[in-house]
């Protein structure tokens, strides 16, 4: 590789190539720039010889090949190596060059030529730096060491044959050598036929055993799939009991939360609103300012019913006078003395609240009667049990103020039949407390 810098002078020329082999860039001698003597391109071009039989090369060659290399030797300056990498075989043109005869391009042309002349002279491309240089010819005085010595070693060797001066004895020697290093031969040529021998006895029993190899590969195969189906399974019985077990502990949990659930507080939940007692959200009463809705009172006399119904049938009691029909908002007392006789336990409602039903009037006394029927089977049960409200024939009468309230709705205040009703839920949630106590957890 070259590079051209300056003007077509050329006094103001220079041209720098680059080392073929370290990539070092060279700068030329002034007089290899300034050379365009034909004579001499040819000189260099005459072939190197080195030497015909029995002389040496002729004094022309070697004259040619010592003046290159000398001459390459003192005109060639090489700067610091740049890169250790191996450069590109060739030259290439890095800038504009003259087309004028005897310019740049005629410098160019012929230091390329004399690079191009050296390098077909020897195995290494030229230029190379003055390192690379001396590297090589060290190289090559030590291979011409080593040469020299083996010819001179064959060269005495051959002047000793050739004077006959190889006595007897060691000739002698030599066919002995040869002799035992061809019975040598001979043994280990049988010992490579035996090798050779096991070698095939060898094969064959390793086509065997790779036959068994493959059958025992083709076992392998199905155990691991036989594994892996059983191992599938495995984790499915696993999968089923680690479930099995998760509903099992559910159903514990579900279980110990219904033990120790009241059924009766969960179905038939009685609270209050206000002045008004309820049960399950329903109403019963009415107040001049607060006019509830008939539908929802019989609904809620229906509940009532169906609670008191649950309770007696809990603790196994027979009402004596009435027997309580649940039937929703259209329950009804039946007489056990007349019983065609029926008594409602809900009202359509009348002119005025005064003035209502006489039959609604007899039911709701009735109940009453049964629950006071319920209230003396607790506390023969349970002498220490006392209920918060007495039941007087038709009144409710508190323990603490002993202030009565008639349950009756005919000639009576709306504040009044509903201060009994609230007091009659009142009843019934303490009866539900002493009933829910006393049945343990195996009935549910």
């Amino acid at each position: 590789m070259f590079e051209i810098n300056g003007t077509d002078n050329r006094t103001s020329t220079i041209v720098s190539f680059s080392c073929q082999k370290c990539g070092a860039a060279l700068r030329l001698d002034d007089s290899l720039l300034a050379s365009h003597d034909k004579t001499f391109l040819q000189e260099a071009a005459v072939p190197i010889r080195y030497g015909v039989e029995g002389g040496a090369a002729p004094q022309a060659s070697l004259d040619v090949t010592d003046y290159t290399n000398n001459y390459v030797k003192q005109t060639i300056r090489a700067s610091a190596p740049e890169s250790s990498s191996e450069a590109e075989v060739g030259f290439t043109l890095v800038g504009a060059v003259g087309e004028k005869e005897g310019g740049i391009a005629q410098t160019i042309r012929v230091k390329t030529k004399l690079f191009d002349i050296l390098s077909s002279q020897a195995d290494l491309d030229h230029p190379i730096c003055e390192q690379c240089t001396d590297e090589l010819l060290d190289t090559l005085d030590d291979q011409l060491k080593v040469a020299e010595e083996e010819c001179r070693g064959y060269k005495e060797f051959l002047d000793t044959l050739e004077s006959g001066k190889l006595d007897g004895e060691r000739h002698e020697n030599y066919e002995l050598t040869i002799a035992q290093l061809e019975e040598e031969e001979q043994a280990l040529l049988a010992q490579i036929d035996q090798v050779d021998e096991e070698c095939r006895k060898l094969d064959s029993e390793l086509l065997a055993e790779t036959g068994k190899q493959n059958d025992l590969k083709e076992e392998e195969s199905e155990f691991l799939k036989e594994y892996h189906e059983l191992k599938r399974q495995m984790f499915e019985l696993e999968t089923e009991e680690k479930s099995t077990e998760n509903k099992y502990k559910h159903s514990e949990v579900q279980l110990k939360r219904l033990v120790q659930l009241n059924a009766f507080n969960v179905t038939f939940h009685i609270w209050h609103n206000d002045q008004f007692g309820t049960i399950n959200g329903f109403r019963m009463g009415r107040l001049p300012n607060i006019p509830v809705e008939w539908n929802e009172i019989n609904t809620a006399w229906g509940q009532t019913a169906l609670l008191l119904h649950a309770l007696a049938r809990k603790m196994k009691l027979t009402f004596q006078r009435y027997r309580l029909v649940p039937y929703g908002n259209h329950s009804y007392m039946e007489s056990l003395t007349d019983k065609s006789k029926e008594l409602p336990l809900y009202c359509s409602g009348g002119y005025k609240f005064v003035f209502a039903d006489k039959k609604f009037d007899h039911a709701m006394v009735a109940f009453l009667d049964c629950l006071k029927q319920l209230q003396q089977s607790i506390e023969l049960c349970d002498k220490e049990f006392l209920l918060p409200y007495k039941i007087s024939d038709d009144k409710l009468v508190d323990n603490r103020t002993n202030s009565s309230y008639s349950i009756r709705a005919q000639l009576n205040s709306e504040e009044q039949w509903t201060k009994a009703l609230k007091f009659l839920l009142t009843t019934l949630k303490w009866c539900i407390t002493w009933v829910s106590a006393q049945i343990s957890s195996e009935d549910y």
